[in-house]
C-alpha cells in the first residue's frame, strides 16, 4: 500500500537528486553531495529556511538614457509608466534569478501557488507590472504560509481583481468571473457533475451567492492601502457597491446563510465567514492535496495514492489549518515519495515527470554553471539580452510556457488537464525550442532562432576542469556516465553510456585519443579540442528523451 510513513534513511545520490529536483529550482553537484549524507528530515529542515532574497527589487535598465530602474517603489500611478509588458517580464526574471540562487522550497512552492491562483502576466488583463509584481510578492509571502489566508488575501490582490474582473462586481451588475474561478481551480473544486447546475461540491446557485459575497472588492490604482500583515498593496472595500442581504448556500454547504455586511469594515467578516464555510469542506482540502500531488509527486492519482495519501493528508491539512509546510514535509519524507513503499516498477516516482521548460532552464544553468548576467551589475545584460530577449521571448515562449503567462485562467495544461498533465509540455511545436535550449547556453548563442548572443554561457571545458562535477575527466568513460547519470533521472545502463561515449565524445577514435587530449587542454590551457567534443557530447544528453524527465 502507498504510504506517507517517512523514509528515515539517509537519502544517497538518487534520492538527493530527486528532492532537490522536485523541490527547487537549484541543481548542483556541492547540493546532491550535501544532501547524499541527510535523511530526508534533514533535508527539509534546510529547504525549509526561509533565506533572504538575492536581488530585492526588480530593475528595469531601459531607456538607456534614463533608465526607469526600481519602478515598482515610485510613488508614481504604476500603469503610467511605459512598457508595461516588458517590465511584467523584467519581473518574472527578477524571480527566476532569486529561484535559482535559492535552493529552498520557497520558489517552488510560490510556482505551485501561481498554478492555483492564477494571474496572466499581460498587463493588458491583469493590470500594471507592478501590481504583477506584488502579486509574486504575495505567493512568495504566503509560500511557508497558510493557503485559507492566502485565498482571502489574493480577493484583495490589485492584479487579481483587474484580472478576474472582481473590481467591476457590484450589486448592480454582478460579475461572476471571480466567484467562480475560486470555487473551481483556487479552493474546492467542481466534483462530478450530478444533475444541470450541480457539481456535487458546489452549485450554479452558490456561485450567484458568492459572487453577491464578493461584491464591492475594488482595484486601488494608488499603491498606499497596504496589508498590515504582508506589508503589500492591496484593493479596497466600496461599501456603496455591495450587496447587502443575506446570502443562502445550497446543500453542497449544509444551506449556510452568512450575513451581510453593515460598512465597508465588516465586508472583511463577511468574506471571512465566507472563507470559512469553504475551507470547512473535506472536499477543499482533499482538491489541494491533489493538486499538490500531482505538482510535486505523479502525474495521476491512482486509487491507492487517493486512499492512502490524499485522504490522510488532506485530513492532516484540515487538522493543520490550511497550513501549507506540514503537508509538504509529510509528503516529501514519505516512502511513497521516494518510492519506498511499492515494488511496481512501471508506476516511478522518480523520472516521473516531464519537466516544465522553466525547470529545464533552471536545471542546466545551475548544474552546468552557465555564467549569467548579475542582475545587479549588468542589468541590461541579464534583464534585456538574456531574460527578456531569450530565455523569455523565444525559449519559454517557444516551449509553450510564457512563465506566468498561461494560455489561460485555469493555468498550463500540465497542470490542470488530466489524464496527460506534463506530457503537454512535448509537442510537435515546443520540441525545437527543448532541444537546442542546451546548444545555446553551451555556445552563448539563440540556436533556437536568429544566432544572435544571449549574454549567457556554459563554458564547458572550464566547468568539467574545475567545478568537480566529474571525478576523473581523462577517463571518457567516467566522464560520460557521471555526466549522465546527473543530468539523467534514473542511472543510465552501460549501453547508453556507450553510445553517447562512443557517437559523440570520442567519435570512432580511443580511449586514450581522448586522454591526451584532456592532458594536453591541462598543460596548454587549449581547449579547441576537449570543448567542441565536450559541446557536442553534453548537447546531445541534453537531447535525450531522458534528459525530459526528472
Amino acid at each position: 500500500m502507498a504510504s506517507l510513513n517517512p523514509n528515515t534513511a539517509v537519502l544517497g545520490v538518487k534520492n538527493a537528486k530527486h528532492l532537490l529536483r522536485r523541490a527547487t529550482f537549484v541543481y548542483t553537484k556541492v547540493l546532491i553531495d550535501q544532501f547524499s549524507k541527510l535523511t530526508p528530515n534533514q533535508a527539509l529542515d534546510l529547504l525549509l529556511i526561509d533565506n533572504p532574497l538575492t536581488v530585492n527589487l526588480p530593475y528595469d535598465p531601459l531607456p538607456l538614457n534614463a533608465p526607469d530602474s526600481y519602478w515598482t517603489e515610485s510613488t508614481n500611478l504604476a500603469a503610467t509608466f511605459v512598457d508595461q509588458n516588458r517590465k511584467a517580464t523584467i519581473v518574472t526574471g527578477w524571480w527566476w534569478y532569486n529561484s535559482v540562487n535559492n535552493p529552498t522550497l520557497k520558489f517552488k512552492l510560490s510556482h505551485f501557488l501561481s498554478t492555483r491562483f492564477t494571474v496572466i502576466r499581460n498587463t493588458d488583463v491583469s493590470g500594471s507590472a507592478t501590481e504583477f509584481y506584488d502579486y509574486l510578492r504575495l505567493l512568495l509571502f504566503y509560500s511557508y504560509g497558510n493557503y485559507k489566508k492566502l485565498a482571502k488575501k489574493m480577493t484583495l490582490n490589485n492584479s487579481m481583481l483587474c484580472f478576474l474582473n472582481n473590481s467591476s462586481n457590484v450589486k448592480s451588475a454582478p460579475n461572476e468571473n471571480y466567484a467562480r474561478e475560486f470555487l473551481e481551480l483556487f479552493t474546492i473544486g467542481k466534483g462530478l457533475q450530478i444533475a444541470p447546475g450541480n457539481y456535487t461540491n458546489y452549485t450554479e446557485s452558490d456561485i450567484v451567492q458568492t459572487a453577491r459575497v464578493l461584491t464591492g472588492f475594488k482595484r486601488r490604482y494608488e499603491r498606499n492601502l497596504i496589508d498590515s500583515e504582508t506589508g503589500i498593496p492591496k484593493g479596497y472595500n466600496q461599501f456603496s457597491d455591495h450587496n447587502t442581504s443575506s446570502k443562502t448556500f445550497s446543500g453542497a454547504f449544509n444551506n449556510k446563510i452568512i450575513s451581510s455586511a453593515t460598512d465597508a469594515a465588516s465586508m472583511d467578516i463577511e468574506l471571512d465567514n465566507y472563507i470559512e464555510m469553504v475551507f470547512n469542506q473535506p472536499a477543499t482540502a482533499k482538491n489541494i492535496c491533489r493538486k499538490i500531488y500531482t505538482y510535486f509527486v505523479k502525474r495521476n492519482i491512482s486509487t491507492e495514492a487517493e486512499n492512502d495519501i490524499i485522504t490522510p493528508l488532506a485530513q492532516y491539512l484540515y487538522d493543520n489549518g490550511y497550513e501549507i509546510v506540514p503537508i509538504l514535509r509529510k509528503l516529501l519524507e514519505s516512502q511513497h515519495f521516494y518510492d519506498l513503499d511499492d515494488s511496481n516498477a512501471t508506476d516511478e516516482t522518480i523520472g516521473g515527470i516531464i519537466k516544465s521548460p522553466i525547470q529545464q532552464i533552471s536545471e542546466i544553468c545551475t548544474y552546468l554553471q552557465a555564467v549569467i548576467p548579475d542582475p545587479m551589475v549588468k542589468p541590461i545584460e541579464f534583464y534585456n539580452t538574456f531574460w527578456y530577449l531569450f530565455a523569455y521571448n523565444i525559449f519559454l515562449t517557444s516551449s509553450n510556457m510564457g512563465l506566468f503567462n498561461p494560455e489561460n485562467v485555469a493555468g498550463h495544461a500540465a497542470y490542470y488537464q488530466a489524464p496527460d498533465f506534463d506530457k503537454n509540455w512535448i509537442s510537435s511545436s515546443t520540441l525545437i525550442a527543448k532541444y537546442r535550449l542546451g546548444e545555446s547556453l553551451l555556445d552563448g548563442v539563440n540556436r533556437i532562432s536568429g544566432n544572435s548572443t544571449i549574454a549567457a554561457k556554459i563554458n564547458i571545458s572550464d566547468v568539467i576542469k574545475n567545478a568537480g562535477i566529474v571525478s576523473n575527466p581523462l577517463d571518457p568513460f567516467i566522464l560520460t556516465s557521471e555526466l549522465c547519470n546527473a543530468l539523467f533521472a534514473q542511472e543510465t545502463n552501460m549501453d547508453r553510456i556507450n553510445y553517447f561515449m562512443n557517437s559523440f565524445l570520442l567519435q570512432g577514435l580511443s580511449n586514450y585519443y581522448w586522454t591526451e587530449a584532456w592532458n594536453n587542454f591541462i598543460s596548454t590551457n587549449n581547449s579547441s579540442v576537449v570543448e567542441s567534443r565536450l559541446k557536442l557530447l553534453v548537447t546531445k544528453i541534453l537531447r535525450a528523451p531522458e534528459s525530459q524527465l526528472f
